[in-house]
């Protein structure tokens, strides 16, 4: 019997600010080719999708789904994923990705409505919702997306009510669906590492939690692997160790801060889960090659770092900048 083929998966980090934790990403170029990639991607944030033209594949740790022109997709963080366009076409596209645990902090929801809006509450969600069917849907999407684009007086607050109705629907559809739709499980055979469901656990808790101290075992333990185990497999998947990770997690935490308050250097390495000040400055300067108070007067981009430096780590690729037209 020949040797599966190896599935490789990407991780898109996105930089969503303190203030704004939405991201749009629209435009005439956002167009999807015609060429499955051979790697599979998975992201921090939630990621809302509008096809505007022609139809193709949407492909999971399952069996590929077919969308159209009009459709609206959901997806939420750290689950991996990969679209293609029907042959001879390329479909256009918008997104939205934003931070529902972030965006919706300041706002009292009564705690007996039952409602989750955290990213959580997506997790066993349909990914595919057609507009015929779910019209609401794609008003709010469609809407949300041209407040963005137009920015007119007082667009924030316009794009949050707009946002917050988005994800109560989206929640209503789950409640009302729970019981028909199947998620598709993480694969029992954990011997093909390159699966990132099998981490997603640890990357959720991570995302959650990395402002607090934990030892690398609690990771383990939400995936239900040995620490051994454990280790071998995120390292496979991520291409770098637990540790290195959550750190470099909590630095692009700490970066957001730097960029977006005035908090002190001291406070700030405090909230992204640094035990002391003088561990996050050896870590900052690891990663972003500069001290965390050099940092915050130059505001220095993510993406400044070079492809070929040999110390770029993830914290430097900040999600899916250009659409893909060629095959890797």
């Amino acid at each position: 019997m020949s040797k599966p083929k190896k599935i490789i998966t990407e991780y898109r980090n996105y930089y969503l600010p303190v203030d704004f934790p939405v991201l749009l990403l629209t435009g005439e170029h956002w167009k999807i080719s015609d060429i499955p990639s051979p790697r599979l991607h998975f992201h921090n944030c939630l990621e809302i999708g509008v096809c505007h033209s022609w139809g193709g594949t949407m492909k999971f740790y399952s069996d590929p789904l077919r969308f159209q022109a009009g459709d609206v997709t959901c997806v939420p963080r750290n689950i991996p994923h990969t679209t293609w366009s029907d042959k001879g076409s390329e479909s256009h596209w918008s997104y939205l990705f934003f931070d529902p645990n972030e965006l919706f902090r300041d706002m009292l929801l009564p705690s007996d409505t039952g409602l989750d809006l955290s990213l959580f509450s997506y997790q066993n969600f349909r990914h595919i919702l057609p507009k015929e069917e779910f019209p609401q849907i794609y008003t709010l999407t469609m809407s949300a997306i041209d407040e963005l684009v137009a920015m007119r007086p007082n667009y924030r607050l316009s794009v949050k009510g707009l946002l917050l109705a988005l994800s109560i629907e989206l929640n209503r559809i789950q409640e009302q669906e729970n019981t028909g739709f199947q998620e598709v499980p993480p694969p029992t055979d954990i011997s093909v590492p390159e699966n990132a469901l099998v981490i997603s656990p640890a990357l959720n808790y991570i995302e959650d939690n990395y402002g607090t101290q934990f030892p690398v075992e609690k990771l383990a333990e939400v995936c239900h692997l040995s620490p051994t185990h454990f280790r071998r497999v995120f390292h496979s998947i991520m291409h770098t160790s637990p540790l290195n990770y959550l750190n470099s997690i909590r630095i692009m935490k700490a970066c957001n801060l730097l960029r977006s308050t005035e908090e002190s250097i001291l406070t700030i390495s405090e909230l992204s889960g640094f035990a002391s000040v003088s561990s996050f400055n050896r870590h900052f300067q690891e990663v972003i090659h500069q001290t965390p108070r050099e940092y915050r007067t130059h505001s220095k981009p993510f993406t400044d770092a070079s492809a070929d430096d040999p110390r770029t780590t993830i914290i430097e690729f900040s999600g899916w900048m250009e659409p893909e037209s060629d095959p890797y």
